[in-house]
């Protein structure tokens, strides 16, 4: 996918065939104000891990730059998160990766929703990443205002919760962006321009032929005959499949917790295929947090709700929303939270019927 940074429709290729309640006493929310892959293996086996159901694969050899990849397939799930560390006074590197889960086994399709958690390189031991993988071409993303999120507006908010239409085709949900009143950023949904886009924030943008992208946009305050939906927030934490040099200020990515440093966050990105990568964990500063959709391969992504309260992805055992699984385990989050009136703005995906469908509403 080329164009991104143009506010403009992208072209994708694909392979193969495609068929709450909160909290009465609310925590300091977001504001950008001061204070936030059969290669051949040397030496290979393979474990398969109990508990999250993902597979494990270890390699060790000595070439530290050793690197594992799957067969590729018309229809497969993203490359196995992989990470090769050295130990002290080790002479081989030994490569550690951990596999998707496919969670959308019951849509009758290929893989459309996926889920890994890992360690993210680098951090200490008991931190833990939650990650989610979704194909674009195969979902409609559906953007949704809270009865609050994202701000203040005398517009028809719609649902405030998964319509009812899209119930039978819910596949996942997860939590969006800041508070306008926390720092000025677009909003655009079902034919409704809730706030003005701001040229230079990161912006994820679903077109009418039927691609998601996310840019920096780049365009004025108004969408455009092309796009269906967007939602901006803050400027691009990833970009070219590297964080960017704002990340190095953790103060200007959001308003934290007790001002500490390192807090939930989450983010979202987009890899070279244009599917769409959500992924959150606890204590990350904007530099972790990017380095940490990095390594999930990401091209471009941008920062989401951060704090303990906010981070949430639930995905679905069935149709209907049956079996609601809390894929970020959030104590301060419910899996059947989206399932009717929502605070804040949401995202929805949606098993798609065909390119440029109509979000539900």
């Amino acid at each position: 996918m080329t164009g991104f940074d143009t506010g403009q429709p992208l072209t994708l290729t694909t392979r193969g065939t495609m068929k709450s309640a909160v909290s009465p006493s609310r925590p300091p929310h977001n504001s950008r104000r001061p204070a936030t892959r059969h290669g051949r293996m040397a030496a290979a086996f393979l474990a398969l891990v109990t508990g999250s159901g993902a597979l494990v694969l270890t390699a060790t050899s000595s070439v530290a730059s050793t690197s594992l990849a799957l067969t590729s397939h018309a229809i497969s799930t993203p490359q196995p998160v992989c990470q090769s560390v050295k130990a002290p006074n080790a002479a081989t590197a030994t490569t550690t990766c951990v596999a998707w889960s496919v969670r959308d086994t019951w849509a009758g399709h290929g893989p459309i929703v996926a889920l890994v958690n890992f360690r993210p390189l680098g951090q200490s031991a008991g931190t833990m990443v939650y990650a989610g993988w979704i194909r674009t071409a195969a979902t409609v993303l559906g953007l949704y205002p809270g009865y609050e999120g994202p701000g203040v507006t005398s517009l028809a908010r719609g649902p405030e919760a998964v319509p009812s239409t899209g119930i039978s085709q819910l596949l996942a949900t997860f939590n969006s962006g800041f508070y306008e009143k926390d720092g000025a950023a677009g909003f655009y949904t079902n034919h409704t321009l809730y706030f003005p886009l701001v040229k230079g924030l990161a912006t994820v943008v679903r077109y009418t032929n039927g691609t998601v992208g996310i840019t920096q946009w780049a365009g004025g305050p108004n969408p455009g005959p092309t796009v269906l939906m967007a939602r901006q927030n803050l400027p691009l934490l990833v970009n070219n499949s590297a964080p960017t040099p704002g990340t190095a200020n953790n103060y200007e990515w959001g308003l934290t917790l007790h001002g500490l440093a390192a807090v939930w966050r989450s983010a979202l990105g987009i890899d070279k295929n244009g599917n769409l990568i959500y992924a959150a964990a606890p204590a990350q500063t904007a530099a972790s947090m990017a380095a940490i959709m990095v390594q999930l391969h990401s091209v471009r992504a941008m920062e989401l709700d951060i704090n303990p309260e906010w981070p949430i992805f639930v995905t679905y055992a069935g149709p209907g929303a049956a079996g609601p699984t809390l894929d970020v385990p959030n104590p301060n989050q419910i899996p059947g939270r989206f399932l009717y009136s929502s605070t804040k703005d949401f995202f929805a995906v949606f098993l798609s019927r065909g390119p440029g469908e109509a979000q539900p509403w």
